[in-house]
């Protein structure tokens, strides 16, 4: 399929147009219209509405969610893929009832308006804001942060309309349909894929702080600190041999968990997972092991331990005191492991998972995989009801289970 650059998107947004956003078919696999919040017009709130169908949207940063007063529409997100949306809104100053064209796209216009003011909207309303991760599609590959970090690359205020394509059947348009959407409609048409790889040559998340020789018991490894420098999180690699860029190399990308790992919990099976990993890369000669500072799928050390209460206390699974306690049942994301894979030359892998969202979430990147290596782990009597939630419920691969 033959896609438009981002420098094409980016100046027909500079001109005011729309153009289509389409994520990873490995994703959401949709297209969204797009355009510039500040130049929207009611014209093309009329397309979105008739043409693309979708929810009408309008991302940006959490600074300016903040400056406008825009609080989260729910205190706990548990939505599919971690969608920031906040109250809706109307703009309160000559608007009537707040879902005509016009009085959308003054809305629109107004949230993009820097000199706007929180009392200068009405709560609920017509329009959705969304909140994109700070660090763009680098962090998380949706098509909020996509058309944020398209307005930015543009010179624009970096605020953003987007409309999910449906078609004439109710379903999502994809693939070669939203292709022939967009030539259709005259509009440019990029990937979130492309975006990424554009900011991937041009800027980094991560910086590779301290590296040293490390033996273990599975042979030594060099031992390299990356630090987010965004949150100043600290992130290891533990690497094996030497990194090929075309040749798929062994990885495992292991979340912390501190009661598996360091104290050999019998409640996961994280600790076994981590050693087996060490000692497949370790007879494979070359790979390397990521070390990411996701404790309990992303939500913390305190809130990973009430949930283990309320699964000793109540019954609950692993998934549902997750939910319980307001968090996903899995909360990670992966780009920030993707450009530290990047950072130390892995272009192609062999993943070792047992989490098909895990090579989806790494895949959106632009990191291929060639294949998906299973880690083989035996039960036992305290781990085996939180296997089988993973198994059923999280979708893991695990034979035998």
């Amino acid at each position: 399929m033959q896609f438009d650059t981002i420098e094409h998107a980016a100046d027909e947004l500079r001109r005011g147009r729309m153009i289509v956003i389409a994520d990873d078919e490995d994703r959401e696999n949709e297209g969204d219209v797009a355009c510039a919040a500040q130049f929207c017009t009611p014209e093309h709130v009329r397309f979105m509405a008739n043409y693309a169908r979708g929810l009408i949207c309008v991302p940006m940063r959490k600074q300016r969610a903040d400056a406008l007063g825009l609080e989260p529409m729910v205190a706990a997100n548990t939505a599919l893929h971690g969608t920031g949306f906040t109250v809706s809104v109307d703009y309160i100053h000559g608007t009537t009832t707040g879902i005509s064209a016009a009085d959308r796209s003054a809305t629109i216009r107004a949230l993009a308006d820097p000199n706007a003011k929180p009392n200068d909207f009405a709560r609920p309303g017509h329009v959705f804001p969304l909140i994109a991760r700070d660090e763009g599609v680098l962090r998380r590959a949706g098509h909020t942060e996509a058309i944020v970090d398209l307005c930015t690359i543009a010179g624009l205020e970096p605020v953003g309309v987007i409309c999910e394509i449906v078609g004439d059947d109710g379903e999502m348009l994809r693939g070669e349909q939203l292709l022939e959407f967009a030539r259709r409609h005259g509009m440019a048409i990029v990937t979130i894929k492309d975006l990424i790889a554009y900011r991937l040559e041009r800027e980094r998340l991560v910086e590779l702080r301290a590296e040293t020789r490390l033996a273990t018991e599975y042979g030594e490894f060099i031992f390299k600190v990356y630090v987010n420098k965004h949150d100043g999180k600290e992130h290891i690699a533990l690497v094996k041999g030497t990194i090929d860029p075309a040749k798929p190399v062994l990885v495992r990308v292991h979340s912390e968990c501190m009661t598996g790992d360091v104290f050999g919990s019998l409640h996961c099976d994280c600790g076994e997972q981590l050693h087996a990993a060490l000692r497949a890369i370790e007879q494979e000669g070359t790979g390397v092991l990521l070390y990411m500072r996701q404790e309990g799928r992303g939500i913390g050390l305190v809130a990973k331990i009430q949930a283990y209460r309320l699964q000793q206390e109540r019954g609950l699974d692993t998934v549902d005191a997750n939910i319980h306690l307001g968090f996903k049942p899995d909360a990670r994301e992966y780009g920030i492991g993707a450009q530290i894979l990047y950072d130390l030359g892995v272009r192609k892998m062999r993943l070792l998972t047992n989490n098909p969202k895990k090579r989806v979430g790494l895949a959106s990147f632009g990191l291929e995989i060639v294949e998906r290596v299973p880690i083989v782990i035996a039960p036992n009597d305290m781990n085996r009801r939180y296997l089988e939630t993973k198994k059923n419920k999280l979708g893991h691969l695990l034979d035998g289970i």
